[in-house]
């Protein structure tokens, strides 16, 4: 998954620094998309995962109108429901910008909504 990088996605615009360079938390977001995009072979009807833990290290900076790839590939550790990622970003000039892991659970969908907690109950 390709992305170039706006400045909606620079940590000053996202509140998670002061610097128009891309904001950790925007390519964890693109990270986590590559996962839910990997993971969807290890899910069947009704199934869906969410996320569970995330371990990056964001390791070179992007100006504004930089390109960033993002790739997610299952590590063989992946089970059932237990699903572990090695994620990758690079940017357009093939320089590693960040990498880790990002671990995922396969769930039922609608027994997953079931037990959330409703927000309106606690008012």
């Amino acid at each position: 998954m390709r992305h170039e990088v706006t400045v909606a996605d620079t940590a000053d615009a996202v509140g998670s620094g002061d610097v128009p360079v891309l904001a950790t938390p925007r390519l964890i977001a693109w990270l986590e998309a590559a996962t839910v995009r990997a993971a969807s072979a290890f899910t069947g009807a009704g199934q869906t995962t969410v996320g569970t833990e995330v371990r990056v290290r964001h390791v070179r900076a992007t100006r504004v109108g930089g390109r960033v790839e993002v790739s997610a590939r299952p590590l063989p550790s992946t089970t059932d429901r237990r699903l572990t990622f090695l994620v990758r970003a690079v940017d357009g000039a093939g320089r590693l910008v960040a990498t880790g892991e990002i671990d995922r659970a396969v769930v039922d969908r609608d027994r997953f909504l079931a037990q959330a907690p409703d927000p309106a109950a606690d008012r």
